[in-house]
């Protein structure tokens, strides 16, 4: 993975929604209600995301990427730095 791509995937990490974003699901995270996943808080609260047609393990795996994207950008970031050395 080149400098671009990854500056790319950076890109498209910066104009989401502002995270924290975490799923919640009825009956596992709460009692009534649709699944959504919550986007931002306190002042960066954002609108909630409703999918149609995913699973719980999709909802999931979308909602946490919105962390784990950056920090694997980070620890690729730092990576390269130590090979550089």
């Amino acid at each position: 993975m080149n400098d671009k791509e990854l500056q790319e995937i950076q890109d498209r990490c910066n104009a989401a929604t502002c995270g924290p974003w975490v799923s919640y699901v009825e009956g596992r995270d709460h009692v009534s209600g649709s699944d959504f996943i919550m986007t931002g808080e306190g002042e960066n609260r954002g609108d909630d995301i409703e999918l149609s047609g995913a699973t719980t393990a999709d909802q999931d795996f979308i909602a946490h990427s919105r962390q784990d994207v950056p920090r694997l950008l980070e620890e690729i970031r730092r990576l390269r730095v130590l090979l550089q050395d």
